[in-house]
């Protein structure tokens, strides 16, 4: 997810029609249309929309850039706990710049996070500014009084993305670290790490979760939203229920994605008390994302996070053969969870910064 461009300097004499002057202001309307992106008839710009996020992604991390598929994007848009609103700004009959609002509706209802890219071609036009006034227009005419976006850059690189982000309003919320881990990995490394212990036991699944692990794993997903370290974010408690986390993986299969998931299962309760995640998209089969990881406040000081990710990471090569990485993101903040990663092979290749601007009392 990106959510401001990179700008490229470039010498200018003094703003014409179409530049920008050193404030960042357009001297003429760029052409901003709302995309509906569920819409067969707009397939083919909706393909366009997306290449737009692709590309910026690609300039900041060539082939390890992260794309969404168009299936993937409708399935989020089809969602029952959140509303979603796409806009395109067009060069003449081309999409050079792609704004989406997401706004929850079972929890958070005073946010709404933004993603927003403009193609690397298109830069210095003042389209990126054009665009996330839209955005926040859109947001407070629905109520949204927190808005949060992102900005990627890769190792050794920096992001001239935050002077954006800063320049209209947006402080930093929290800083992430991507890391990615190859596949096959040293199996009897993982073996090793994946060691049994009495109390728990690991179970897991691919593709389809088990009827009996629901309600259990939306106890852990609720517990995801304020386990996991916030940092300054303004987040609340998320509300999920068994037949919240039903509908979100049957939406995400329909999508094309694949799950592969290990849970531990705490013996004396009989309760899961831990998880982790890896999807593969369609879009991408030899690439793993490494979801969420949770292991419960009160089960923790068992090895439990590194024992899971290890057996989930073997469970992968057995099953999905074609992964041949995984990536994942964590806050720069959590050291035990980015302790285990380097135990498990994981290598830094990146860095995001989650950016946050609230405007109750500044209308």
């Amino acid at each position: 997810m990106t959510y401001a461009v990179r700008p490229r300097p470039r010498k200018v004499a003094g703003p014409r029609r179409g530049e920008v002057d050193r404030l960042g202001a357009v001297n003429e309307d760029p052409d901003i249309r709302p995309i509906d992106l569920l819409d067969p008839v707009q397939e083919p710009a909706a393909r366009d929309w997306i290449e737009v996020h692709a590309a910026v992604q690609r300039e900041l991390f060539g082939d390890r850039g992260s794309a969404w598929t168009l299936e993937e994007i409708r399935g989020f848009h089809r969602s029952p706990t959140g509303r979603r609103f796409a806009l395109a700004a067009w060069s003449a009959d081309r999409i050079v710049g792609a704004l989406e609002v997401r706004m929850p509706t079972t929890d958070n209802l005073d946010l709404a996070l933004v993603w927003l890219s403009v193609h690397p071609d298109h830069r210095k036009r003042g389209l990126g500014a054009a665009l996330l006034r839209e955005g926040e227009s859109i947001a407070a005419a629905h109520g949204r009084g927190t808005l949060m976006g992102e900005t990627e850059w890769a190792e050794g690189d920096t992001d001239e993305a935050e002077a954006f982000a800063a320049r209209h309003g947006y402080a930093i919320g929290q800083t992430m670290i991507r890391s990615a881990m190859r596949l096959p990995a040293d199996r009897a490394h993982l073996e090793a790490l994946a060691r049994s212990d009495d109390d728990y036991a690991v179970e897991s699944f691919v593709d389809h979760i088990p009827e009996e692990w629901l309600d259990d794993r939306a106890v852990l997903q609720q517990r995801m939203s304020t386990d996991a370290p916030l940092d300054d974010l303004a987040l609340e408690e998320e509300a999920w229920d068994a037949e919240r986390v039903r509908e979100s993986f049957a939406r995400a299969l329909e999508s094309g994605r694949r799950f592969v998931e290990s849970a531990a299962r705490h013996l004396p309760t009989g309760r899961l008390v831990a998880f982790t995640t890896i999807a593969v998209s369609a879009g991408s089969p030899d690439l793993g994302y490494q979801q969420d990881t949770l292991v419960l406040r009160e089960h923790r000081g068992h090895g439990l996070g590194l024992r899971l990710k290890a057996a989930n990471a073997l469970r992968v090569m057995d099953e999905l053969p074609q992964v041949t990485s995984v990536r994942t993101w964590n806050a720069a903040s959590n050291a035990h969870m980015l302790a285990v990663n380097r135990r498990l092979g994981y290598a830094v290749e990146g860095y995001s910064r989650e950016w946050q601007k609230q405007t109750r009392g500044n209308e």
